[in-house]
């Protein structure tokens, strides 16, 4: 494997902290969780009792103070190794959790973060709604004021952790005639007017569960309020830059696990009397693929270094994104092919990584929304271009 050298001696001794608990505690569990359609919360709970989960957090609420994202990286690497692709600590842990830390009042930090960090609430973040997606201007969820506090109505689905979860950043419209004008609250699972569906049927991702959940004027108290309630809109533009980073991550790190199982399958397996390794077609099927991955892993490494500077821009994260997620889906593609019949067999890990990344083109911002973003940087907007 090519050496990346971003990582110094720190990162290196925390991996090897952090694969021998995924091999200890987390690998013997997946097929279990896949069955069950999501994991046991306790996963979590093992998880903070090892401080992997939101490291970043201040060491007053029970985190590590660990800013540096590259130690986030080595968590997503070997839990895509060791573990699962839909085990979403990172979600937990640096996607919904910095809405709490950057934008929360003292009160709902003191109450909420070291529970965050012990793993003992489970957290996600809930935004697409039945009616819309990634068009945040179609939202429907409302949160009208009451005093002090806000009564907030409306559904939302394909949320993530959504059957563990214990408190989820959900976002609402709070100004009608404006389609940015969203706030962020913090609804937490025991509120009056809080319900979930049901566990959602998916093509991949069996180890997370994930649900619809239900909002039948749910009373949000002042403290739970994120920010500005009129300018949600601004601070989820704000954190997706890391959510496309940290996809990006995952995506990179689950096709190069999937290159090496099929590494091993390719050299084992013979055809015609020799191993599926030495026809020319596999090799130079690897050779590709390894040239591919490398040159992904270093635009992903240098992401990472910006991201640690606060100069990662939504355009080279969205290109990470959208570059990660293409070729994670074609090397799926080609290691099952190069498994043959296997690859179709539910026993060959390969067999459900390729289902599970089909969605990594469509979460976090789908590869057409990238797309929209990177032509928008680079002078091509649309609406500029026709007006």
């Amino acid at each position: 494997l090519m050496q990346r050298l971003i990582f110094d001696e720190d990162h290196d001794m925390f991996r090897d902290g952090v694969r021998r608990f995924m091999q200890a505690e987390i690998e013997p569990h997946i097929e279990a969780w896949r069955e069950a359609g999501g994991c046991d919360p306790e996963a979590f709970l093992k998880a903070g009792e090892q401080g992997l989960l939101c490291m970043w957090a201040d060491e007053k609420y029970g985190g590590l103070g660990i800013e540096d994202f590259r130690f986030e990286q080595v968590v997503i690497e070997e839990t895509i190794r060791h573990g699962d692709i839909g085990l979403f600590l990172s979600l937990h842990s640096r996607l919904v959790a910095p809405y709490l830390g950057h934008l929360g009042s003292e009160a709902l930090k003191e109450r909420l973060l070291p529970k965050c960090i012990s793993g003992e609430t489970i957290l996600g973040i809930a935004m697409t709604e039945p009616g819309a997606g990634s068009d945040l201007a179609g939202m429907k969820s409302r949160a009208v004021r009451d005093g002090d506090d806000w009564l907030l109505s409306g559904s939302k689905t394909y949320i993530s952790n959504g059957i563990n979860g214990g408190a989820f950043v959900v976002a609402a419209r709070t100004v009608a005639d404006k389609p940015h004008g969203i706030g962020l609250f913090v609804v937490e699972s025991d509120m009056p007017g809080f319900s979930r569906g049901r566990n959602l049927k998916k093509m991949g991702l069996k180890t997370q569960d994930t649900a619809e959940l239900f909002f039948e004027n749910v009373r949000i108290p002042a403290e739970n309020v994120l920010g500005d309630p009129e300018r949600g809109f601004y601070s989820l533009m704000h954190f997706l830059a890391e959510e496309r980073l940290i996809s990006a991550c995952q995506e990179v790190a689950h096709a190069q696990v999937a290159f090496d199982l099929t590494m091993d399958y390719i050299l084992e397996r013979k055809a015609f009397g020799k191993p599926i390794g030495a026809f020319q077609n596999s090799r130079f099927m690897m050779a590709d693929m390894r040239t591919s991955l490398d040159v992904l892993q270093t635009f992903i490494d240098q992401c990472v270094l910006l991201h640690n500077r606060g100069e990662l821009t939504a355009e080279l994260a969205a290109e990470a994104k959208l570059y990660a997620s293409e070729l994670e889906s074609r090397v799926m593609d080609n290691c099952v092919q190069l498994h043959g019949g296997a690859g179709y067999m539910d026993e060959y890990r390969i067999s459900h990584m390729f289902t599970d990344a089909r969605v990594s083109r469509i979460y976090a911002g789908s590869s057409e929304i990238m797309k929209e973003i990177i032509a928008r940087s680079i002078g091509l907007d649309e609406r500029k271009l026709t007006s």
